[in-house]
């Protein structure tokens, strides 16, 4: 996970994050070391990083701006608003008081926790 001030765009941050990305687990054998797509929306949409992304083997699904909305992708980026949705329940989350990263990054990571323990006791 990185942190980053919000005055910086997401997409400085798009090549650093995949290569972060730890291997994922799956069927057996050996884990893949990369993803196989990427979904973004249009704040990603520049095509020096779509070339980058094609390089690494990565298929990019990245909505196109002046496009008018439909592409699809809302289904798979609902996922990502609802989480964001529960971070911010968290009331320090929501606004960030903490002037120090790492205090934010605990309270980021026990959040994180928090939420998966619910998703637990739901699901049992």
């Amino acid at each position: 996970m990185t942190l980053i001030g919000g005055n910086r765009h997401d997409v400085t941050q798009l090549l650093p994050l995949l290569d972060a990305v730890p291997p994922i687990r799956g069927r057996r054998g050996r884990p893949r070391r990369k993803l196989r797509r990427l979904y973004a929306d249009r704040g990603y949409d520049f095509d020096k990083h779509r070339r980058l992304l094609w390089k690494r083997g990565i298929k990019p699904l990245i909505a196109r701006r002046g496009v008018a909305h439909g592409s699809g992708l809302g289904k798979v980026r609902c996922v990502v608003e609802r989480s964001f949705a529960w971070l911010h329940q968290s009331k320090r989350l929501r606004i960030r008081y903490e002037r120090r990263a790492d205090l934010h990054q605990g309270l980021l990571e026990l959040a994180c926790s928090l939420i998966c323990l619910r998703r637990l006791r739901t699901q049992s």
